[in-house]
């Protein structure tokens, strides 16, 4: 649920912006609210759920994301719709690190990669499915059903984890936890008001708007304060001692960096495919959808040679491949073929699905049983962290390399170039015997001249985006070996003390 509605929301973005009366940037805040919204409750999953119960807490999730689902479909305006998926947020924000501890706490820790497959394969369905029945709802429908079908989904997820889902028993005994209201709101406040500078940065010229200094500040005041409120404190909201396991640290930093590329290449591809190419919705999704399927192919083969091979080298290779696909969506063009898109999507679900498992198994395969709830909220806050500055900051790396290279290209669209000259003169020759006038064919072939020039001046922003990820990827190898190879047999004896 949580996954496909991520990216069936992708594909939909300019037909949001169109219905709702809004830009291409404000339509992104349907992205970028959910992921801070999410954030939020990541990280505090693991204290709700020693208060409340894990299953109790899942089952609420579950409902919110279901009942949000509904208020998103309903939304008349853009506030409504954001408000809505704040909510919404709010409730996959539970279930994302629930699931994970759940299945990390019911294998033994040689069983890890197999399982963390299982779940993965079941994540990426999402993907193949998503774009594609976005783009056909929302071309022959409307936007909202891509919300309403959650609802049969949402009751039956709710009923399954009533019948199935158990507590374990050390959160039986360990619910009466001091409420940390403070860490809880310095922690809304960071994430809030950075994600505010990320949205509207760029339309409000970074640091040099009055209001962006004083939120930056804002902002960093209170991730300081949450940090030392959450060291300070005898029973944090937020257990940061996890952090000082080795491979945890760098694990969730890989986290950050690849949820940065991740949600780039997810949220950059669709609006070029829209706005750029001018692909209905429905071959949107299509040509995006091989991503999924690259995914299950990954997922299933790193199940098989999780325990023969060394981690390090699968996540290695992982990020090498999903570095070389963004690398070929860098040489997209105004006449490239859907096949030519389609097939690095493929490549890159299949890097992308070597990344996801060893990653994540060995982010908290050194961790005992009791951290592992916090830790894969303080992880997956991490990962979404990344992409939501990966959005907002490409989103403004595109308008500002778009506005680069229509300058430069701009510059040779003068009388004095022979063929820019060459070009006005024939098209308004061929206006002007279709009937306009010598001043009207001009014009016209002026305004036709200037609208080519701003779509390949879009193309080559969109291709540096797609470069910069690629080389980010590769960049994060070097990262990969500073993790340390979990020994299976330590890490059951961890997980049992800590049972």
């Amino acid at each position: 649920m949580v996954v496909l509605d991520s990216s069936i929301a992708t594909v939909a973005l300019p037909h949001i912006a169109g219905s709702l009366s809004a830009s291409t940037d404000e339509s992104t805040w349907v992205l970028t609210s959910y992921l801070v919204s999410s954030g939020i409750m990541l990280p505090a999953s693991g204290w709700i759920a020693r208060r409340i119960g894990r299953k109790r807490l899942l089952m609420l999730s579950i409902l919110s994301f279901t009942a949000a689902s509904m208020l998103c479909g309903m939304a008349p305006n853009m506030p409504m719709l954001i408000v809505a998926r704040i909510l919404q947020g709010a409730g996959g924000g539970g279930m994302q690190p629930l699931a994970q501890s759940i299945l990390l706490e019911s294998f033994p820790p040689i069983e890890h990669g197999k399982a963390m497959a299982a779940y993965g394969v079941g994540v990426v369905v999402a993907p193949v499915i998503g774009p594609t029945l976005g783009g056909w709802i929302t071309d022959s429908y409307t936007w909202r059903w891509i919300f309403y079908i959650n609802l049969p989904v949402g009751l039956l997820a709710l009923f399954m984890a009533n019948v199935f889902i158990e507590d374990p028993p050390y959160l039986r005994h360990t619910r009466r936890v001091a409420i940390d209201a403070l860490g809880f709101g310095l922690m809304a406040v960071w994430l809030g008001t950075m994600q505010l500078v990320l949205d509207k940065g760029q339309e409000a010229d970074w640091f040099g708007a009055t209001w962006i200094r004083w939120v930056a500040a804002l902002s960093a005041a209170a991730f300081v304060g949450f940090v030392v409120r959450e060291l300070t404190n005898r029973d944090p909201i937020v257990q940061l001692h996890t952090l000082q396991d080795r491979n945890f640290l760098f694990g969730t930093l890989l986290a950050g960096i690849y949820g940065f590329a991740l949600y780039g290449v997810t949220a950059l591809l669709p609006l070029f495919l829209q706005t750029v190419l001018g692909y209905p919705a429905l071959q949107s999704g299509l040509a995006a959808s091989p991503r999924g399927l690259g995914s299950v192919v990954a997922m299933i083969a790193v199940g098989l040679v999780a325990n023969r091979i060394d981690s390090r080298i699968l996540l290695s290779f992982g990020l090498a491949v999903f570095g070389a696909s963004a690398l070929l969506l860098s040489d997209v063009n105004l006449d490239i073929s859907m096949g030519s898109v389609a097939w690095p999507n493929f490549i890159n679900g299949f890097g992308g699905g070597f990344v996801f498992v060893p990653m994540t198994t060995m982010a908290m395969g050194m961790l005992r049983k009791h951290e592992i709830g916090n830790a894969a909220g303080i992880y997956n806050l991490i990962r979404n962290i990344g992409g939501s500055v990966g959005i907002a900051a490409l989103t403004a790396f595109l308008v500002r390399s778009a506005q680069t290279h229509q300058d430069y290209l701009g510059a040779h669209v003068t009388p004095g170039n022979p063929l820019s000259y060459a070009a006005i003169q024939d098209l308004s020759a061929r206006l002007f015997a279709m009937g306009a006038s010598p001043t009207t064919a001009h014009q016209q072939a002026m305004s036709a001249l200037y609208s080519s020039l701003q779509q390949q001046a879009a193309v080559l922003a969109y291709a540096d985006n797609f470069r910069l990820m690629g080389y980010l990827s590769l960049g994060c190898i070097p990262l990969v070996w500073l993790l340390a190879r979990p020994q299976h047999g330590t890490g059951g004896e961890v997980g049992a003390v800590g049972e």
